[in-house]
């Protein structure tokens, strides 16, 4: 049977595994996930929706910070703070769809006390500006684009200041919040105040795979809806995007196997190729490991691969779909803002 711990650090890094196991012993404690309102929700999405309701189960009490000023200095959505904010309720519905028990807070009512810029303040004198431009990659942005304006430097002091505001126990996030979170660490070192176990999950590539070689450059992007399937798709819609979809005979790089090993296997527990009996008929596999050693050996056929893919996210985002009946209003409103 899958221990707790297990559970939650399995296809995740946690910093550290013995302290997480401390907070398991104890109950669990504070967590907190943060996402900045900042466009439509996509499959990606779905890896660290499930690593939140496995903390959640685990006893921790989840906190779903939404970034709103953090949005806005990464100038999303046209850097209208009214979108930006309606995107947030937007959120809400999504993880409501997806039953996560958890709390909701936005960035601009943690931000309303001087208390809170004071910890600005002294993050900010605990590092170094080289270490602060490092940690840029929490906004998906590289070093050199903290020249753009002056309010990009903040951004790591605010997500930083915000864990500590928030006296969190655990920060759950994708691997391209790792940098935030180790300086969160670091400076809980120097300044002598409580430091966070950290889980990151895998990032899932664009479908196009075209940063390959940067898993945070190459991430699904909102901003390219062709390389990107929504929890909105229709099952053509889906179905036309995967048959266009990068799938060598090779799981490096693939973001079609990813898709598998990260979001169909974790939800689904199994993996059912649909083939013409002509050609072998279906297939169902376990492991993502069997899978792979199909698919590079030639036994399994990429289109093969992509179509159930397909079908499988297509039961998978199902119950998204069937919330947001009578909703799309509100999703179409956020997509037309997204690119501004």
């Amino acid at each position: 049977m899958t221990s707790t711990f297990e559970t939650i650090a399995r296809d995740a890094e946690v910093v550290t595994q013995d302290e997480l196991k401390v907070l398991l012993d104890n109950g669990g404690g504070k967590a907190y996930i943060g996402f900045e309102p900042s466009g439509i929700v996509h499959v990606g999405w779905l890896v660290c929706i499930k690593k939140m309701k496995e903390v959640t189960d685990a006893g921790f009490d989840l906190t779903v910070y939404l970034a709103d000023w953090h949005a806005f200095v990464n100038d999303k959505l046209g850097g209208d703070i009214e979108t930006i904010r309606l995107c947030g309720e937007y959120l809400k519905e999504v993880f409501d769809a997806a039953q996560v028990p958890c709390t909701y807070l936005y960035a601009s009512e943690l931000m309303d006390s001087i208390d809170y810029w004071e910890r600005v303040m002294r993050v900010m004198k605990g590092t170094t500006l080289k270490r602060t431009k490092r940690a840029m990659t929490v906004m998906g942005r590289k070093e050199d684009e903290a020249e753009a304006d002056t309010s990009k430097f903040l951004y790591p002091a605010l997500q930083v200041a915000d864990i500590f505001e928030m006296d969190l126990d655990l920060a759950l996030g994708g691997m391209d919040q790792r940098h935030a979170h180790m300086l969160q660490r670091d400076v809980a070192d120097k300044l002598g105040w409580k430091k966070v176990v950290a889980v990151h999950t895998p990032l899932i590539s664009g479908l196009a795979a075209s940063g390959r070689m940067d898993p945070i450059e190459g991430k699904m992007s909102k901003s390219n809806p062709d390389g990107t399937i929504s929890i909105h798709d229709t099952t053509e819609e889906i179905s036309r995007k995967m048959k266009k979809a990068f799938c060598p005979e090779m799981a490096e790089g693939n973001p079609v196997v990813e898709i598998v090993q990260h979001v169909i296997f974790p939800y689904e527990g199994k993996f059912t190729i649909l083939r013409d009996e002509k050609w072998g008929g279906d297939i169902e596999y376990t492991d993502v490991a069997a899978l792979i050693a199909d698919l590079e050996s030639k036994q399994l056929h990429p289109q093969d691969l992509k179509m159930s893919t397909a079908a499988a996210l297509d039961r998978i985002v199902e119950p998204y779909r069937a919330h947001f009946e009578g909703k799309m209003d509100m999703v179409e409103r956020i997509s037309a803002a997204v690119g501004r």
